[in-house]
């Protein structure tokens, strides 16, 4: 399997052992310097996570060190648009308003993701601070809400031996470029049996975000916004979006998506990389029934799958929004 987390593949035995004379000496050597590799990434781990409250599953972020991480992002890693959406000034999609679930949706031909644009609500969340993962290493989706600060993503993305502290999110990323600028968290919410055991029923987690420099600005008004359906019968014809971790637009994939058990949902679409966790499931243009995640951290080279929206994301949904 492979993990859609980072992009350290899950596999195991794919390097061949050294061979002849000289493997033992090699041996020892690769050894060491991997002891002294490993130390060094654990302590750049250690060094962006914070232990919030996990018997509750909420992390309040430090605005200080919530500023210094989107001035890391913007310093030679992403550059925002030289003429940014102003302020309270919605982003309009000009796309065409009928509804692809009931208007002439095909599955992808063939079952295997492809690039797609970047879209406004969809996005990359960074990690700067030498803790061990690619520039991007998930995927975010901005959800309707009433302060209008609202993204959601997987809580494998957030939270791992503690809640992330470096999180920097970049809607509608594309090209080295985060047309509407960069977000950081305020607040992580996460069911506590994520924290507890990392039960991957509960693969969900909700940040409330601000803008740097753009005191009062609300997301939502910038992106605009998908909703969370909270219980959408299923098979339904979806679409899953994501960030691949080396990649610097996203991709997409279309199919039926079918439950896989009762608390989790399945969408058969080869080629989902590891950094597409998070991303959005969606059945209709702005209706998300999922985020990559889950079950066997999102799946493998041929399935994704993600949490099924029920009332446990409702009731996570909930405490985020009423704080």
């Amino acid at each position: 399997m492979v993990g859609k987390v980072d992009g350290r593949e899950r596999r195991q035995g794919r390097r061949s052992a050294p061979r002849g004379s000289m493997a033992v000496g090699l041996l020892c050597t690769v050894v060491l310097a991997g002891v002294g590799y490993v130390a060094w990434e654990l302590r750049g781990i250690a060094a962006t996570r914070a232990d919030g409250d996990p018997t509750q599953g909420v992390y309040q972020q430090d605005p200080e060190r919530a500023d210094k991480t989107a001035a890391a992002v913007l310093d030679g890693i992403v550059r925002e648009d030289p003429e940014p959406p102003k302020d309270g000034e919605a982003f309009h999609d000009e796309g065409g308003t009928a509804d692809w679930r009931y208007a002439g949706w095909q599955p992808s031909d063939p079952l295997e993701a492809g690039p797609a644009p970047a879209e406004p609500t969809v996005g990359a969340l960074f990690s700067p601070g030498g803790d061990g993962d690619p520039d991007h290493h998930c995927s975010a989706v901005v959800v309707h809400s009433p302060r209008g600060d609202l993204a959601v993503t997987a809580a494998h993305c957030v939270y791992g031996g503690g809640f992330r502290t470096n999180l920097a999110f970049a809607p509608g990323y594309q090209d080295g470029v985060a047309p509407f600028g960069i977000w950081v968290p305020t607040r992580i919410d996460v069911d506590p049996r994520w924290t507890r055991d990392q039960d991957p029923d509960h693969d969900v987690a909700l940040l409330r975000l601000r803008r740097p420099g753009y005191p009062g600005q609300r997301l939502e008004d910038v992106t605009g916004a998908m909703t969370m359906d909270f219980g959408t019968e299923l098979p339904a014809p979806a679409r899953l979006m994501g960030y691949p971790n080396y990649a610097e637009q996203p991709l997409e994939c279309r199919n039926t998506a079918v439950p896989a058990g009762p608390t989790q949902v399945r969408l058969d679409c080869a080629d989902v990389p590891n950094g597409t966790s998070g991303g959005p499931v969606l059945t209709g243009r702005s209706t998300l029934i999922g985020v990559i995640g889950g079950r066997d951290g999102g799946g493998d080279e041929e399935t994704s799958y993600c949490v099924r929206f029920g009332e446990a994301v409702r009731a996570l949904y909930e405490r985020s929004t009423a704080s």
